[in-house]
């Protein structure tokens, strides 16, 4: 996974203005912006949503991002109203929004809303298959007969696309956060063996 991979799903107004403040403190700590939102639940709640590059997170990251943001959002002060800052990771039925996010979680059922109408429509639900170029290839399960069963949605193009929860998502997800962190446990393991 890239780590300094750029995201192509971006945030809009006032979202745009924080993530614009968060993401490079989120990148100093060796993490990556998933995405950032304010909303109105529990008055007004700003939701920073990031992982590590190998696509996991802890209680711990999220306390050292939280820890970290707050002093660089006193600073710009985007939101003009009291707020609660909630970090978290991306969940299993994450929002993708790298590139590299459509090929990982391909053989995976999503949900995508387009900024700019695809074939007459602009909400599409399949399983992912890929990409292809700059494209997302999505197969769907409904189509008429002797119509395409896949349809190629631009990245550039796609304003919000996130993974259906089911629970062949589940079992992967689990499984690479279980080969991540054994991973992670290997370097930690062969840079404590390394002679100083």
């Amino acid at each position: 996974m890239n780590a300094h991979e750029e995201r192509i799903v971006k945030e809009q107004g006032l979202d745009a203005r924080v993530a614009a403040i968060v993401e490079p403190v989120i990148e100093d700590l060796g993490y990556r912006l998933v995405r950032a939102q304010v909303n109105a639940s529990n008055g007004c709640t700003l939701q920073i949503m990031a992982e590590r590059p190998d696509g996991t997170m802890a209680v711990e990251d999220c306390e050292a991002i939280s820890r970290a943001v707050s002093p660089a959002l006193d600073v710009d002060d985007p939101i003009t109203r009291a707020y609660h800052l909630e970090v978290s990771s991306p969940g299993i039925d994450r929002p993708l929004v790298r590139p590299g996010d459509f090929e990982r979680w391909a053989g995976h059922e999503l949900k995508a809303e387009m900024s700019v109408m695809q074939d007459g429509r602009k909400r599409f639900r399949g399983i992912l298959t890929g990409l292809n170029g700059e494209s997302a290839v999505v197969r769907l399960p409904d189509v008429r007969e002797g119509d395409p069963d896949t349809v190629e949605l631009p990245l550039a193009e796609i304003s919000e696309a996130r993974l259906v929860l089911t629970d062949d998502l589940i079992t992967a997800a689990l499984k690479a956060e279980k080969a991540a962190l054994a991973a992670r446990s290997d370097e930690q393991t062969d840079g404590d063996n390394k002679p100083n």
